[in-house]
C-alpha cells in the first residue's frame, strides 16, 4: 500500500506547456489520493495566426498522449485522467468513446477524459440548453460544438476566446473570466460549461455557481470529479463546484 495514495493513486496526463490541471487537481484531492503528472512534449507556438499552426499544435499533443501515458504508468496508478481537452472533443461521440477505450486499453486502467466527463456532469444536473466557453481557435470550437451537439444539448451560445498560444491560456485572469461568464449567461440555459484544460477557472466557476444560480462546470474539475467516481472514491469536495458536493 502506498504510503501517501493509500486509497488511490491518479495519473494526470498534460500538455508540458500545461501549468492549470496539476494545481487545479491538487486542491480536489480528498485524504489519502495523490496525483501523479506526466507531460507530452508541446513547443509554446502562435496558434492563433492560422489554421495551420493550430493543427500542428494539435497534432503534436496527438503523438504525445501515448507515451506520456506509458511514463505515468511507471508509477502504477489506478486510474489516469487524460488533461487534454480538444483530443477529447475529436470525432464527435464516437471518436471520444473509441479514444477513451483505446487509452484505457493502453494504461490497463480507465481513463477519464474531458468530454465525456462533461457529458455526464451535465446530465447529473439535467442540463440540456447550455452555453460554453473555450479559449480555443475557431476550429477547436467547431470540434466541441459538434460533439456537445451530438451528445444531446443545444449550444445556445459559444465563446471563443481564441488566445494566442498556450501560455496566453493560462496568463487569463479571474476578473476575465468573471465578466466572460456573466456575458454568456442568460435566462435561456440551463448550465454553463469551460472547455479547455489550461484555462485557470475551478475557483471562479465555483463561485459564480452562486450568483448565477445555476452550474458553471470548469474542465478540470468535472474531469477529476469523473475519475475519483470511477474509482469508487466518493467524498463530497466543498469549494470547487456544486458537482463535487452534490454528486
Amino acid at each position: 500500500m502506498d504510503a501517501l495514495g493509500y486509497r488511490k493513486k491518479i495519473g494526470i496526463v498534460v500538455p508540458s506547456t500545461n501549468t492549470i490541471v496539476g494545481p487545479e487537481c491538487e486542491d480536489l484531492r480528498p485524504r489519502g489520493v495523490t496525483n501523479h503528472v506526466a507531460r507530452l512534449t508541446l513547443k509554446e507556438r502562435p496558434i492563433q495566426a492560422s489554421d495551420e499552426g493550430f493543427l500542428a499544435h494539435v497534432q503534436a499533443m496527438r503523438e504525445g498522449i501515448g507515451p506520456a501515458i506509458d511514463q505515468v504508468m511507471t508509477c502504477a496508478p489506478d486510474h489516469v485522467i487524460m488533461g487534454v481537452a480538444i483530443e477529447a472533443f475529436t470525432g464527435g461521440v464516437a471518436g471520444a468513446e473509441a479514444l477513451q477505450k483505446s487509452l484505457a486499453e493502453r494504461a490497463g486502467v480507465g481513463v477519464s477524459i474531458g468530454s465525456t466527463s462533461a457529458a455526464a456532469a451535465l446530465r447529473k444536473f439535467g442540463a440540456k440548453r447550455i452555453a460554453v466557453l473555450t479559449p480555443h481557435q475557431p476550429k477547436g470550437d467547431e470540434t466541441v460544438r459538434a460533439y456537445l451537439v451530438e451528445a444531446g444539448f443545444e449550444i445556445v451560445r459559444l465563446v471563443g476566446m481564441r488566445c494566442a498560444s498556450p501560455f496566453a491560456i493560462a496568463q487569463v485572469q479571474p476578473p476575465q473570466l468573471r465578466q466572460l461568464l456573466t456575458e454568456i449567461n442568460g435566462n435561456d440555459i440551463d448550465a454553463i460549461l469551460q472547455v479547455g484544460t489550461n484555462l485557470a477557472n475551478a475557483a471562479v466557476a465555483a463561485d459564480a455557481e452562486r450568483w448565477l444560480e445555476k452550474p458553471v462546470l470548469s474542465m478540470n474539475v468535472v474531469t477529476y470529479w469523473d475519475a475519483l467516481r470511477r474509482c469508487g472514491i466518493e467524498d463530497r469536495v466543498y469549494g470547487r463546484g456544486r458537482i463535487l458536493e452534490e454528486f
